[in-house]
């Protein structure tokens, strides 16, 4: 039944009675009375209050949405407003119901007599609507209305339904129908033409741990917050999967509740370590991604949901990198707001989008393959290397470079005068032990052995960054852009003054990259007094775009273009994609205007 809760204050049964009586789990137990229970459906109760305060009430209601949202709920809640009565206080239906009346204990428990419910899953046939339609010519036996509920419309069949047209647009006055489904579209449109829709969607995250948090209050069960948001998200907006987990998670801790014992439970991972396993597929370091897949699913993580907990921080950092503010959601731990961030920096659009591909694919095959772990691991190994693959465009681009750089295939020039290169000689076939044949291999022309092409010098603390950047080590990068301020950069000498956000390790993890990278010895110290010290490049640029916005500001076109439209903001200043501008670089060398993609504080370089 698809039920869901509000407001925490189930009926305070004594102690004695509450002894006496069964358990009743939670889903069953805080389940909404009235409309100011029902949380996250504030349209539909709007609309209903109004409705009935006109007395424009209809002859039937078609409530429709996934699991758990409170469809069955809403239809009991329904049809004790159109049946409330309070002798000498309500005499007409209404949404507000501040005490019980008459019928309403009756018909929350599924007991009255004038309110039917009927599971179309089990009554599917004519034969059921017929008894429906007959019965709807009598009228009530002590109600106002008589109401019926049809769980899982959807089910009816196709003469089911059509023997029941006639009755649903033309009903007898004192007969209602309140209909759910989570099938909206096997529901003939002639059904739906007749009665009003209600779309209960999925309930928010953020309120369902509010009210999860209501009640184990109200259990008297101690809960961390860091619980109730993994429960509220693995939920996935069902209230009643929510509680079911929450009535779970109080058996499996015995006590309080901490958020160890919910990923036991679920078999989740820590959050704080996805993420790490994220950074060491994004870097590509197979080994040190495997070990940490190995620990989480020793620690009992199961390998589907690691890769589903991937693909969640994979499309958080997409969103951050759209919309800054996604960072700010209350049910993110520090380490997912503080880290989205980073990666959303130094990651492209396209890095991303392609992680999530690989990984939505992964996770239906770990969940198909006999071993799960082996499978995840592939998963994991595939997105490490593609980390390293160039983008389709940049592979165009080394395509077209050794197109217009290299002699072809063969070594003969092409000749100038135009023809058309001759058709390929076929290969010689040799003999192979088994009769069958093979094509001979062709004689290879003497080529001189191939050398390892020396690493660029580093003319510019720019080039550093840009190194950083196509080595993929994003931490690095961060560090440079945002958290050093350059004093003097020489061949061999680099001498900085870091923030004091920076890692005291930074000097040297620097020096022995970089020694790493250009094979030569590098000198990285920090400058303890600096005079007047230079902006970081991330300051650099922050303020190179703000003078071309105030410029932009200042053209009389575009000042009449805001004068024009009140409320318009100038985002961003690009320049035009002309021969003038089209071999400009930006942040180690990657064209300017490269896939639309202009400015470099927007963080669209790909570092990775």
């Amino acid at each position: 039944m698809d039920d869901m809760l509000s407001g925490v204050a189930p009926a305070a049964d004594k102690a004695e009675a509450a002894a006496k009586s069964p358990y009743r789990v939670l889903a069953r137990k805080y389940r909404p009375l009235d409309f100011s229970a029902l949380i996250g459906h504030g349209p539909m109760v709007r609309t209903l209050a109004n409705a009935f305060a006109a007395d424009r009430i209809a002859q039937g209601w078609m409530l429709t949405g996934v699991r758990g949202v409170g469809k069955t709920t809403t239809a009991r809640i329904l049809a004790r407003a159109l049946n409330y009565e309070v002798p000498g206080k309500a005499e007409r239906p209404t949404t507000e119901m501040p005490e019980f009346g008459l019928h309403c204990q009756a018909i929350l428990e599924g007991r009255h007599v004038d309110v039917i419910e009927m599971d179309a899953a089990s009554h599917t046939g004519i034969n059921d609507i017929r008894e429906i339609i007959e019965a709807s010519q009598y009228k009530p036996v002590s109600a106002r209305y008589k109401v019926y509920i049809i769980d899982e419309v959807h089910m009816l069949s196709g003469p089911a339904f059509n023997g029941l047209l006639k009755t649903l647009e033309e009903p007898p006055a004192h007969v209602k129908f309140i209909f759910a489904t989570t099938e909206i579209r096997k529901v003939p449109i002639t059904v739906l033409s007749r009665v009003q829709r209600f779309d209960l969607r999925r309930v928010d995250a953020e309120l369902i741990a509010g009210h999860l948090g209501r009640i184990a209050a109200a259990e008297g069960v101690m809960i961390d917050d860091e619980a109730l948001a993994l429960i509220a998200r693995a939920a996935e907006g069902s209230v009643r999967d929510a509680l079911t987990m929450l009535d779970q998670a109080i058996a499996h801790a015995g006590g309080g509740i901490a958020a160890d014992a919910v990923r036991d439970m679920l078999g989740l991972a820590d959050r704080s370590r996805v993420i790490d396993l994220f950074e060491a597929a994004m870097r590509g370091d197979v080994p040190v991604a495997l070990a940490e897949l190995g620990r989480q699913y020793d620690n009992g993580a199961d390998p589907a949901a690691v890769l589903g907990d991937l693909a969640s921080f994979t499309h958080l950092v997409t969103r951050v990198k759209l919309v800054p503010d996604a960072a700010k959601g209350g049910l993110l731990s520090e380490a997912e707001r503080t880290r989205s961030r980073t990666f959303a920096e130094a990651l492209s659009v396209r890095v991303l989008s392609r992680t999530w591909q690989l990984l939505l694919k992964g996770i239906t095959e770990v969940q198909e393959a006999p071993k799960p772990l082996a499978a995840a691991e592939m998963v994991l190994v595939r997105l490490a290397y593609a980390a390293d693959l160039p983008t389709p465009d940049e592979a165009l681009r080394r395509l077209a470079g050794d197109r217009n750089g290299a002699a072809p295939a063969g070594g003969a020039p092409a000749s100038s005068g135009g023809s058309a290169p001759g058709p390929r000689p076929v290969p010689q076939m040799r003999a192979l032990p088994g009769g069958n044949a093979a094509p001979a291999p062709r004689p290879r022309e003497a080529t001189p052995p191939a050398t390892a092409p020396a690493p660029p010098p580093l003319a510019s603390f720019e080039a550093l960054v840009a190194l950083a950047r196509e080595k993929r080590d994003v931490a690095l990068v961060h560090a440079l852009e945002r958290q050093v301020r350059l004093v003097r950069f020489e061949p061999g000498l680099i001498e900085i003054a870091p923030i004091a956000e920076a890692s005291r390790d930074l000097a040297g993890d620097l020096g022995r990259k970089l020694g790493e990278w250009t094979g030569s010895r590098w000198v990285v110290s920090i400058a303890r007094e600096v005079a007047t010290p230079a902006p970081t490049l991330h300051e650099a640029r922050e303020a190179a775009r703000e003078r071309l916005v105030t410029d932009a500001r200042s053209d009389p076109v575009v000042a009449a273009i805001m004068a024009a439209f009140p409320g318009a903001e100038i985002v961003d200043v690009r320049p035009p994609k002309t021969a003038a501008n089209a071999g400009l670089t930006v942040d180690g060398g990657l064209p300017a205007d490269d896939m639309g993609e202009t400015a470099p504080e927007s963080g669209e370089d790909d570092p990775f």
